[in-house]
C-alpha cells in the first residue's frame, strides 16, 4: 500500500470527476467524438482489408496468431502440469539428416578374411586350418578409390603358444547403395597411428570432406557413420565429450583422441565421426566397454592424420626420425638403487650400432637431461621433441656423464 501511494504522488493528480484531465467544451457531441471515432474504424477496416488481401501478410498474421495461442496454451498447460515447455527437435533432427545424407556416400564396409593356424586342434587329429573372417569402416578420401582406414582393422597378423594368424588374404570393399563387392589391396599401414590405407578400382567416387579438428569444441554434434557388427551404413548421434583425451589401449599404446557418446560398436572401427555439417572431425578407433561403462568412445583426430595419410600413400609407410637408442626414465627410487648422480632425466641403456646416437659419441650410461633446450624427464617428452623434426634435421641433446654436463649434436637419421 505505501509503495502505491509514493508511485501515485509522482503524477499531476487529477480530480475523481475528470480523472483523465480532458476538458469538456460546449461545442458539438457529433463533431468531437463521434465523426472522428467512425473515421478510425473506417480506416482500420480499410487496413486490415488490405492486409488479408495479400497472401503472404494474411498468412503471416493467421500463424503467429496461431504460434501465440499455442505458446499460451502450451505454457499455461506446462505450468498447471508443473513440467517445463517442451523443446523443438525439429533443428536437430535437419541437422542429423543433413549431416548423414552428406556423410553416407563416403563411408564403405570393409571385410576381411585371413587363414587361421591352429595347433591345439592339430594336435587332437582335427584339421588346423580354417578361414576367419572380420569386418571393418573406412571412409574416401579421393575420387579414384583410395580409402582410410584402422591399421587394426586390416592387419590381422598375430600369433601365440596356441595359434597364428595371417595377414589379411582378401579385402573386399562395399559402397554405399551398392552391393558389388570390390577387391582392395592395402597401400600403407602404420601401427604406431593406428592408421592404414587401402584402395579399390574404381573411380567417381564421393570423396568426404575434412573439417579441421582443432576447432572442435565439448558439447558439439557428433555423428559415428559406420559398419557396427557388419550393419552397413549406419549412424549413431551424441556430442564431443572430451578433446585430447590421452586413453592408452589393451596394447600400452597411448594415443590423444576425441571422446564421444555416439555409440560405437566392434565394425565401426575405421569409420567416420562427423559434425553438424557431415564434415569428418575423427576417425572412430576405440570404445571401452565394461560393467557400468556406457558411452565413452574414441576417435583419432583427423588433422592428425594427414601426414601419415600421404605418407601411406607416396613410400607405403610413415618415414620418422630416429635417435637409436633404449632409454629408461630415470625416478628417485632408481636413481638411489643404482647410486645414479641424477633422480630425473633418461638414463641411456643401449645405443644401437651405426645409429644417429652411436655417430654423435652418445654413450650407455649417459643421462640425457636436455633436448633442444628443454628439460626431459621421460622418452615420452623425449620422442615428442623428435618427433617434431624432419630426418636429416639436428637435435641438441644435454647429457650427464660421469657426474659433468656436456652437450651433443646429432643428426636424426630415418627409423629402420
Amino acid at each position: 500500500m505505501e509503495e502505491n501511494e509514493n508511485k501515485k504522488s509522482n503524477f499531476k493528480t487529477v480530480t475523481a470527476s475528470n480523472p483523465y484531465n480532458v476538458k469538456k467544451t460546449s461545442s458539438g457531441f457529433g463533431q468531437s467524438v463521434v465523426l472522428p471515432f467512425f473515421s478510425g474504424v473506417l480506416g482500420c477496416a480499410v487496413v486490415i482489408g488490405t492486409c488479408f488481401g495479400v497472401p503472404s501478410i494474411r498468412s503471416k498474421i493467421l500463424n503467429n496468431t496461431s504460434n501465440i495461442s499455442n505458446n499460451t496454451n502450451s505454457s499455461q498447460t506446462s505450468k498447471a502440469e508443473g513440467y517445463v515447455s517442451q523443446v523443438n527437435l525439429t533443428n536437430y533432427s535437419d541437422t542429423a539428416v543433413y549431416a548423414a545424407n552428406k556423410i553416407l556416400p563416403s563411408i564403405v564396409g570393409i571385410e576381411i578374411e585371413y587363414t587361421v593356424n591352429n595347433s591345439l586342434m592339430q594336435m587332437f587329429g582335427a584339421s588346423a586350418m580354417s578361414t576367419a573372417k572380420a569386418s571393418g569402416s573406412g571412409i574416401i578420401i579421393s575420387e579414384d578409390g583410395y580409402i582410410l582406414t584402422n591399421n587394426h582393422v586390416v592387419a590381422s597378423e598375430s600369433s601365440n603358444s596356441y595359434y597364428q594368424v595371417s595377414e589379411a588374404s582378401k579385402l573386399t570393399v562395399t559402397l554405399f547403395n551398392d552391393e558389388t563387392k570390390y577387391d582392395a589391396k592395402i597401400i600403407g599401414k602404420d601401427e604406431q597411428t593406428d592408421l592404414a590405407v587401402i584402395k579399390i578400382e574404381k573411380t567417381g567416387l564421393s570423396k568426404a570432406e575434412f573439417a579441421d579438428s582443432d576447432s572442435i569444441k565439448v558439447g558439439e554434434f557428433a555423428m559415428a557413420v559406420g559398419n557396427p557388427i557388419g550393419m552397413q551404413s549406419s549412424v549413431t548421434c551424441g556430442i564431443v565429450s572430451a578433446t585430447n583425451r590421452k586413453v592408452t589401449d589393451s596394447d600400452g599404446k597411448q594415443y590423444t583422441l576425441i571422446q564421444t557418446d555416439a555409440a560405437i560398436n566392434s565394425g565401426n572401427s575405421g569409420g567416420a565421426l562427423v559434425n553438424g555439417e557431415g564434415k569428418v572431425i575423427g576417425i572412430n578407433t576405440l570404445k571401452v566397454s565394461g560393467t557400468g561403462i556406457e558411452g565413452m568412445g574414441f576417435a583419432i583426430p583427423i588433422n592428425s592424420t594427414t601426414d601419415v595419410t600421404s605418407q601411406l600413400i607416396q613410400y607405403s609407410k610413415v618415414k620418422r626420425p630416429y635417435i637409436g637408442i633404449t632409454g629408461i626414465d630415470l625416478t628417485e627410487s632408481l636413481a638411489k638403487q643404482y647410486s645414479l648422480p641424477l633422480s630425473e632425466g633418461i638414463y641411456v641403456k643401449t645405443v644401437e650400432d651405426f645409429s644417429s646416437a652411436e655417430k654423435a659419441g652418445l654413450k650407455s650410461g649417459d643421462i640425457i637431461i636436455e633436448a633442444d633446450g628443454t628439460k626431459v624427464t621421460n622418452m615420452d617428452g623425449l620422442n615428442k621433441i623428435k618427433n617434431s623434426h624432419k630426418i636429416g634435421d639436428e637435435m641438441k641433446l644435454k647429457i650427464n656423464r660421469d657426474k659433468q654436463e656436456k652437450e651433443i649434436t646429432l643428426t636424426l637419421g630415418e627409423q629402420p
